[in-house]
């Protein structure tokens, strides 16, 4: 659709976008799954992450000058806003100066999946000598989130389809289960009787997670990024458990930058498409059958 050129306001940044990451809350919110906590304005706009350059900034924005690179966080469903389109608005402390090393498709691959893993190793105090069981480890935060926990000295077990086991382990996992290959808590087990430190399951309901936290030795930490730990019940079994909110800032996406610039955490891009091709890149996203990061060009 066409619609008129938007002026920014007080805070905000227009900036004209190169690219747009497509994420599965994308959907989610096309879809209404997030009912009345998440109020959306029409006609709207889709797209959560994004990079591209300023065309014009509104009152009292300091941080940026026209001209500058930017990537960040362009979803604002109460105002109809997002990173689908050519020129978006942004609240100034939702983006950052991009990296300086890689192309506004890569910026746009990095924003929501890279704070999500960045807040995960914080918040699972990751460091080093820690065994730490990352399921789902192939998807965008997981493969970020690989990066960062090896980075800081753990040791990475890492579910992955034989196919993908040689990329996670250039990666940094020390090694990979075939979660296709039998129950992933009993193979771990196998391998490592002690169990792992920190378990950090991106995709399986209660029942699943319930399942994998048998993995972790006492004391250790469990963490669901779908809500399926229930708190209470790990505390019984005494581990430090609890459903993951992401917590996104400027400083947080200065600093992924800053990594990507020094050779520190690689983006994958598992594809590039252009806008035009948003509806079919969304539907295969639904299906979670997408092979890495998919980026829509603008």
């Amino acid at each position: 659709m066409d619609l008129p050129q938007p002026e920014p306001g007080p805070g905000e940044v227009l900036v004209r976008l190169a690219a747009a990451g497509l994420n599965p809350v994308d959907w989610k919110i096309a879809d209404g799954m997030f009912g009345d906590a998440v109020p959306v304005a029409f006609p709207l706009v889709l797209g959560t992450d994004g990079a591209g350059e300023v065309l014009a900034i509104g009152t009292g924005v300091r941080r940026f000058t026209v001209g500058d690179a930017v990537f960040g966080q362009f979803q604002r469903p109460e105002r109809g806003g997002g990173s689908y389109c050519e020129l978006a608005l942004a609240d100034e402390n939702r983006i950052a100066h991009a990296a300086r090393s890689v192309t506004y498709a890569t910026s746009a691959a990095l924003p929501t999946a890279g704070m999500t893993a960045y807040n995960l190793v914080e918040e699972t105090r990751i460091s080093e000598g820690k065994r730490v069981l990352i399921v789902g480890a192939t998807g965008g935060v997981g493969t970020f989130a690989t990066q960062l926990a090896a980075g800081r000295g753990a040791e990475v077990i890492a579910t992955a389809r034989p196919a993908k086991a040689e990329l996670m382990r250039t990666l940094g996992a020390a090694e990979t289960v075939d979660h296709t290959a039998g129950p992933v808590a009993d193979q771990v087990l196998a391998a490592h009787p002690d169990g792992v430190d920190v378990l950090i399951d991106m995709t399986g309901g209660p029942a699943e997670f319930a399942e994998l936290t048998r993995t972790v030795r006492d004391g250790g930490t469990a963490v669901s990024l779908i809500g399926s730990a229930d708190a209470d019940e790990l505390t019984e079994q005494n581990l430090r458990g609890f459903n993951f909110v992401n917590r996104p800032s400027p400083q947080l996406l200065e600093i992924l930058a800053g990594h990507v610039d020094a050779g520190r955490l690689t983006v994958l891009v598992g594809r590039e498409v252009p806008l035009e091709e948003a509806p079919q890149a969304l539907e295969t996203s639904r299906t979670g059958r997408a092979q890495g990061k998919t980026v829509l060009t603008v």
